[in-house]
């Protein structure tokens, strides 16, 4: 098929790959405008963009998805269908236009998790279980009816960046899967629940703090699902100064040298750390450094 993808991030580029391997032609890929980044601000394109110019592949980058000139340049390239995976919410004018439509591929197990944190939230609420789903558009977001679904076991201690990279190849596949359903008039579309639909919002960095309010396994879940990125943080430690979290694990015993903080119902020890302006570190190295 003749297909325009919209994405952005290293998580889409698994599955864009996987659909030019596949042997569809990507006619062009629509992505966010170049973002400054680094000391010296200089703009850096997309992981998508980037795949795109290495691969010969026209790169679209509107800054408004409602402008004319991008409008017709997509009914120009005339795609039998439009594959969304980590990219912004859609207007009707585009997701409407290929004959097939436009199917979304979302890392969650709908209609759970619909937002733009699902990965994020499910390992932070201490989720065994999640996956991915791709699902037709329709206005909102994370609504449309389910194509195909797969699902993965959460480790006990993994944290967000290995559920995140695990995701990523699963949704390579199952996009790749869906397209062949797509293409061969066999897929099947079943609609959501919203009766079991909850948010997956995203995350800004008050969502990121750790309280001593919580309870001791609900900040470890915190600590695992906003590791490595963002990054969970406390100010109660230390005379307030802020330290990111990585990993910290239930505390049945203090030792010397070791770092802790206490929750509603216990304590974890903190195993990795980066106090600010310094780098990351294991905690028990920054307290033999600390004077």
């Amino acid at each position: 098929m003749k297909i325009v993808f919209l994405g952005t991030p290293e998580f889409a580029v698994e599955s864009l790959d996987a659909i030019i391997k596949a042997g569809h032609e990507v006619a062009a890929v629509v992505t966010a405008t170049d973002k400054p980044a680094g000391r010296g601000h200089k703009l850096l394109p997309s992981a998508v963009k980037q795949y795109a110019l290495d691969h010969g592949i026209e790169v679209l980058q509107p800054a408004k998805l409602r402008d004319p000139e991008f409008l017709d340049r997509l009914r120009q390239i005339n795609a039998d269908i439009f594959v969304v995976i980590a990219f912004r919410m859609l207007p009707e004018e585009v997701w409407a236009m290929p004959p097939m439509g436009t199917f979304n591929l979302h890392a969650s197990l709908l209609p759970r998790y619909r937002g733009a944190a699902p990965i994020n939230r499910a390992v932070m609420n201490g989720d065994s279980r999640t996956g991915v789903t791709t699902f037709m558009l329709k206005r909102d977001i994370d609504t449309g009816d389910i194509l195909r679904q797969e699902a993965i076991d959460i480790a006990p201690d993994e944290n967000v960046g290995s559920v995140h990279d695990r995701l990523m190849h699963l949704g390579a596949r199952v996009t790749v899967e869906t397209l062949a359903d797509i293409a061969g008039g066999t897929a099947v579309a079943i609609p959501q629940s919203d009766d079991e639909a909850t948010p997956a919002p995203k995350i800004f960095k008050d969502d990121c703090r750790l309280s001593s309010t919580m309870t001791a396994e609900q900040a470890r879940n915190h600590i695992r699902g906003l590791s490595p990125y963002p990054g969970a943080w406390t100010d109660e430690l230390l005379d307030g100064q802020t330290i990111k979290v990585f990993s910290a694990i239930h505390a049945n015993e203090r030792r010397p040298g070791h770092m802790y903080m206490d929750f509603a119902d216990g304590s974890l020890e903190l195993i990795e750390i980066q106090p600010a302006g310094k780098k990351r570190m294991l905690a028990a190295d920054f307290l033999r450094g600390l004077r």
